[in-house]
């Protein structure tokens, strides 16, 4: 075992360029970070000393402390769930429905069927706008508000008042069900209840819970669990994974709040993987196509780079990925299919430089997986023998 603990953060959806494939999704062009860096003054000095700006071109550079590289993806989808299936070494050929226009008809009506309540809403839209939007009159008729990020995904909100949380959950069950028919396959239902009046209502976080799918195979996590070392997971990734692979989850509900309690495992004792996902990047700021709001929150992170590297451990390691890409430039407002950055940093190394590219996402489960002597997953090389 090189290393004691690793703590792999994945900056949700803060792609890198776009892939060999994207002209299958429409996103030649795409570029989450260049576009974003293009738009204003991006200022990340502590970022850009690991090498995460040398993703953009892949030029080499050694004055970094870090390795890096990019990682090309291979799942079908480009939606969150494939890109962490793939990390953690997990094939999956079948994409996820997404439903930018609505659900269907039939949708609807089997949702109003199994819970008797009127259905308001159907599109895509951000968390905080739509209960804005419709949140007066959700609690006026009791009906449900249905909508979309533009992921994988089937959002129910509804104020506490007039539907109770318990009540809201047991909604989610009955409308996973309906969507495990294939052609409605959402990778999450996600109860979404709110409290507050009219012009100011409050999504309630703690409140929130995801109804994944099972992953279709073994990832790296399940392996790590029966060789009794420790998965830790913050923010979403219990919900991506529906709990498997995990003995630990703490929630969060910002980037911020994830952050916070990363420093406080790093300076927990013990042995194996600490997985954490920063979502606001792509809930926040890369649906709602906020070019600002996405450059500040990585500004954010990168004031907090210094202090997650002080906590490092010499037998530590930290990797830092993406799980597709999310332009804030692009046209719509989808997910796009974007080569992924990946920072590898230890206090141990002594020359970091740039690595060959990735050819899947795979290959950071797999060196995961290489370090702990764990069965390494079906797809994916262990660059864990280059990291010096």
């Amino acid at each position: 075992m090189k290393f004691k603990r690793v703590f792999l953060m994945i900056l949700d959806s803060l792609g890198v360029g776009e892939a060999e494939d994207a002209n299958y999704y429409g996103d030649v062009g795409a570029n989450t970070l260049g576009h974003i860096k293009e738009k204003g003054d991006l200022f990340i000095p502590n970022l850009k000393k690991i090498g995460f700006l040398d993703t953009l071109n892949m030029k080499e550079n050694n004055d970094v402390d870090a390795y890096y590289t990019i990682a090309k993806p291979n799942n079908a989808g480009k939606d969150t769930l494939n890109g962490h299936y793939e990390m953690m070494g997990i094939t999956n050929n079948i994409p996820f429905k997404t439903f930018n226009n609505g659900f269907p008809a039939e949708v609807l009506v089997g949702i109003e069927e199994v819970t008797g309540r009127r259905i308001i809403g159907n599109k895509c839209s951000n968390d905080e706008m739509i209960i804005q939007e419709l949140g007066d009159r959700q609690l006026n008729y009791g009906s449900l508000i249905i909508y979309t990020s533009a992921d994988s995904d089937l959002q129910v909100a509804a104020h506490e008042d007039v539907i109770p949380v318990s009540r809201l959950y047991e909604y989610c069950e009955k409308i996973r069900a309906i969507t495990l028919k294939e052609d409605w396959r959402v990778g999450r239902v996600i109860a979404r209840p709110f409290t507050g009046s009219a012009g100011d209502f409050k999504l309630n976080h703690n409140g929130r819970k995801d109804y994944a799918l099972k992953p279709p195979k073994k990832s790296v996590l399940d392996s790590l669990i029966e060789n009794n070392y420790n998965v830790i997971a913050i923010g979403k990734i219990n919900d991506i994974f529906d709990g498997e692979g995990i003995n630990k989850n703490i929630k969060s509900t910002s980037n911020m709040e994830g952050l916070n309690k990363l420093t406080d495992i790093m300076d927990k004792n013990f042995t194996g993987l600490c997985m954490i996902n920063l979502s606001d990047f792509d809930n926040l700021y890369g649906h709602s196509r906020d070019i600002d709001g996405y450059a500040k929150a990585i500004e954010e992170l990168d004031v907090e780079i210094p202090m997650i590297l002080n906590k490092l451990e010499t037998d530590d390691l930290l990797i830092i990925t993406a799980d597709h890409g999310n332009d804030p430039t692009f046209h719509g407002n989808d997910h796009t299919r974007e080569n992924v950055p990946v920072i590898l940093y230890s206090r141990s190394f002594l020359e970091p430089k740039r690595l060959k590219v990735f050819n899947t996402l795979a290959n950071i489960g797999a060196t995961i997986a290489d370090n702990f002597n764990v069965e390494l997953p079906e797809i994916g090389i262990s660059v864990l023998n280059e990291l010096e």
